[in-house]
């Protein structure tokens, strides 16, 4: 981006494990678009308990984009981090929406994909998945439902859809199958667990 992020806290000073979550997250709104100019994050704590202590977080990003300026505003989340994901998701659609708009893109249906995840980078909070034909597909936290990003492992089925961003093709939702290291019966859809010391 040409212009820093820059990060206000109304309420308690953010840690700085917080700061970092959010610098993280903003960078993979660029890896959805490019193009992006700035970003502006407001972090807000509409309620506290009698010792200060967050009930609840609230964020709104700005968006500088080539043309004007995108915001997204959330209602309130119980922790830091379902905030900071529900609003990060929803500028990352914000994103896409826009950059369709520029292109002069028609939305067509997205197909569900298989693959299996192949890479993880939690800290930075992305990771790619290896697809059927061998290639492989960047993907965001912010892309797995219900806060499911920590919960992956290398080597994890997931079904996935595929869009095209601004540096090639993304999972835009990732969606974990069952395997043999979870207890309980599998999901629909999920894969036959594999046999112990059996190599598919």
């Amino acid at each position: 981006m040409k212009i820093p992020v820059h990060i206000t806290a109304k309420g308690p000073a953010l840690a700085t494990d917080q700061e970092a979550m959010i610098q993280a997250s903003v960078a993979g709104l660029e890896r959805y678009f490019a193009r992006l100019v700035g970003c502006r994050v407001v972090v807000g704590v509409p309620h506290r308990r009698p010792g200060g202590e967050p009930v609840e977080w609230t964020f709104r990003l700005f968006l500088t984009v080539p043309g004007g300026e995108l915001s997204v505003t959330r209602q309130a989340r119980p922790s830091f981090r379902e905030a900071l994901e529900d609003a990060f998701d929803a500028a990352r659609r914000r994103l896409q929406d826009y950059a369709r708009e520029m292109r002069g893109d028609v939305k067509i249906r997205a197909e569900e994909l298989q693959g299996r995840v192949s890479k993880l980078l939690s800290y930075e909070g992305y990771g790619f998945i290896s697809t059927q034909n061998g290639d492989e597909v960047y993907f965001h936290r912010n892309s797995v439902p219900n806060a499911g990003f920590d919960r992956l492992e290398i080597g994890t089925d997931v079904r996935y859809v595929a869009e095209e961003g601004e540096r090639g093709a993304q999972a835009s939702t990732v969606v974990p199958l069952g395997r043999a290291v979870h207890a309980g019966p599998p999901d629909d859809g999920a894969t036959v667990p594999a046999l112990k010391g059996v190599t598919p």
